[in-house]
């Protein structure tokens, strides 16, 4: 007994000096994005409406029938004419695109955005200890990631990962990653790289489900510095509270609903299927079970259990358009859809309930840049903090959506207000537009025969 009363004092003074060290850890635990920089390629890149009709005209598989779909999508794509494309498909080479194309089309993006990163914010490529590309379609030997190395001379223990066939949700999964990363790796400095291979892989087939991506995807990536150093808290734009990945690629039609794969004519593409909608809000709504309780306030839960549980006991149904049952503006500031086309977005906002000034900065993405893959997230948190949107303590809901089928989601906590005119300096101030004119729209009312034997689209160009 006196040997008990002994040594309670000890076991007393070990249990709280173990649960003072776990959480001193758990809070020492940290993901801040000191900055990032997303790539806006040349004015000679522009696919304006003449420039995609000769790339159009040139697909010689093409009928009326082919023609009226994809005007028809454009039209209705929600995309604008001043996005971006590959040199080697404006050059007229999508049949014949080499591996020199493809080097150079990510050499464009990564070193541009790297270069604009490093002069930003100061910080020497020597200075990285992590460093995480995200291009899925795209895996040379070396890697993206070894030819940075080499390009900016950064040290042999730098840790390199490459990422590839993650889809447009690959950015936030190489942010998870690296989060994870940081729990092991003290006062580190990590980039992540999101772009996407574009040239060699345009579509010159007819299969409509594979026209799609031509339609929606352009050039565009975006590179990102990330640190767990708390002498970097002041300066950093951003802080990681919440990451949460679901796959849901064990159901086939999901699998199968971003599907890269060859046509009849042995054409190589991306098709994109009538699954996809239906996959996609799959994926969100097994996401947001986990990552929403995380985030609300846990008044609001307990008001949305009671209100759930008790509309389950009395056999009530809830309400089409209530999003998922509850105020998501209780706990999240801004929504960063991925802008991956209009009825993407449009069904994110209405499965949970988004008013259109939620959804603007995701609409006025995609309509500038179009759908850039992976990178596209930050193109629309660049938008938000060019209109001056994002204040301290704002927190940024991220929704990315996958091929797998995949929806990675995360929370940011704004960490300083922002201001930075960024990619979207030469046109801010004129977005969003009054009207939205679409050539391609004329265009469509003149095709409207059948048996017409046209020649080229360019011919119906104003």
């Amino acid at each position: 007994m006196e040997l008990f009363l002994v040594m309670l004092p000890l076991l007393l003074y070990y249990i709280i000096f173990s649960l003072f060290r776990l959480g001193y850890q758990k809070r020492d635990k940290c993901c801040y994005m000191i900055s990032y920089e997303c790539h806006k390629a040349s004015e000679d890149q522009i696919l304006d409406p003449r420039s995609s009709a000769k790339v159009i005209s040139r697909n010689k598989n093409l009928g009326v029938e082919e023609y009226k779909f994809m005007l028809k999508t454009m039209v209705s794509s929600g995309i604008g004419e001043g996005t971006y494309g590959p040199k080697s498909i404006i050059d007229g080479r999508e049949e014949s695109a080499t591996i020199v194309d493809d080097i150079s089309e990510m050499d464009d993006i990564i070193f541009d955005t790297l270069d604009k990163l490093f002069a930003k914010t100061g910080v020497s490529p020597s200075e990285i200890d992590i460093i995480v590309s995200s291009v899925s379609l795209f895996s040379p030997a070396p890697s993206l990631t070894a030819r940075v190395i080499n390009r900016y001379k950064m040290r042999e223990d730098t840790k390199a990962f490459n990422l590839s066939g993650m889809g447009c949700s690959a950015s936030v999964v190489a942010v998870d990653l690296v989060n994870q990363l940081f729990q092991t790796y003290e006062n580190s400095l990590a980039i992540v790289i999101s772009t996407e291979s574009m040239g060699s892989n345009w579509y010159s087939g007819k299969d409509k489900s594979m026209m799609l991506s031509n339609i929606l995807f352009r050039i565009g990536g975006c590179s990102m510095l990330l640190t767990n150093s708390r002498k970097w808290k002041n300066k950093a734009l951003l802080e990681l509270t919440c990451s949460v990945r679901t796959h849901i690629g064990s159901h086939d039609e999901a699998y199968y609903s971003c599907f890269q794969i060859e046509d009849d004519l042995g054409k190589k593409g991306f098709r994109l299927n009538k699954d996809l909608p239906k996959a996609g809000a799959k994926a969100l709504n097994i996401n947001l079970r986990v990552l929403v309780p995380k985030v609300m306030p846990f008044s609001v839960m307990l008001r949305y259990y009671i209100s759930h549980y008790g509309n389950k006991i009395m056999g009530r149904s809830i309400p089409k358009g209530a999003g998922p049952g509850l105020d998501l503006k209780a706990g999240i500031d801004h929504f960063c859809v991925h802008p991956g086309g209009r009825a993407i977005i449009d069904e994110v906002g209405q499965s949970l309930a988004l008013s259109d000034y939620d959804l603007e900065p995701a609409r006025m993405a995609l309509y500038r840049f179009g759908n850039t893959s992976s990178g596209g997230l930050w193109y629309v948190l660049g938008y938000m903090e060019a209109k001056k949107r994002l204040k301290k303590g704002d927190k940024i809901l991220m929704i990315s959506l996958g091929a797998g089928f995949k929806c990675n989601n995360c929370v940011w906590k704004v960490m300083r207000d922002l201001d930075d005119q960024n990619v979207w300096q030469d046109c801010i101030d004129h977005y969003p537009p009054k009207t939205f004119p679409n050539t391609f729209s004329k265009i469509l009312s003149k095709v409207n025969d059948e048996s017409l034997n046209f020649v080229s689209i360019e011919d119906y160009l104003p």
